[in-house]
């Protein structure tokens, strides 16, 4: 039988995030209550899914204000005081982009104390998401790499570091969601086999 799980983000509660607004307000919280209030919310996710009777549970992303950059804080050699606009998911739209100045290496474990409190509130297997390199990439200006695959490819070293110290942490499941795939699809087969 097929075990189902959901993609793995879920709404924020209201007093955790600003309902429709990208970047909630952390800042401006005393750091034990927001922490108070990210555990909150993944006993929540987590229960809503048991009782849902999810076979594969995630903490609904509750802890992070941003997917993608809420891994990249942690990674050294991208600064992001000094953003660039660039043209992202296939010069769809603009943004203002962090810049990589630096080799790409964690500055420590991005999300293991995320994995190992779910971890401990669930008997269900677990699912952790991470952005895949090919959407790090697409949301980054380059001012050190000089070529994308390549800075692919050092970002893929920096996710198998973290998704093995994640499945230690008690990640029976890790997605890597790729949103920028189709934007580089064409170029993949340029990159090389070792690239897929």
């Amino acid at each position: 039988m097929l075990e189902t799980t959901i993609v793995g983000s879920l709404p924020k509660p209201f007093w955790l995030a600003e309902p429709e607004r990208l970047w909630a307000p952390w800042a401006e919280v005393d750091p034990a209550r927001l922490q108070e209030a990210k555990e909150d919310a993944v006993r929540l996710a987590l229960l809503d899914q048991e009782e849902a009777g999810i076979d594969i549970v995630t903490d609904g992303e509750q802890s992070r204000q941003h997917f993608v950059h809420g891994f990249l804080a942690q990674v050294d050699g991208i600064d992001f005081e000094h953003k660039q606009r660039i043209g992202i998911r296939n010069d769809r739209y603009e943004a203002d982009c962090p810049t990589v100045i630096g080799p790409l290496t964690r500055k420590s474990p991005v999300h293991v104390a995320e994995v190992a409190f779910a971890r401990a509130h669930t008997k269900k297997p677990l699912k952790f998401t991470l952005p895949g390199p090919m959407t790090l990439v697409d949301t980054l200006a380059d001012s050190y790499y000089g070529d994308r695959p390549k800075m692919a490819m050092a970002f893929a070293k920096v996710l198998n570091e973290e998704a093995r110290e994640l499945e230690a942490a008690g990640a029976d499941v890790l997605q890597f969601d790729e949103p920028a795939f189709n934007v580089y699809m064409d170029q993949v087969a340029t990159w090389g086999i070792e690239a897929i």
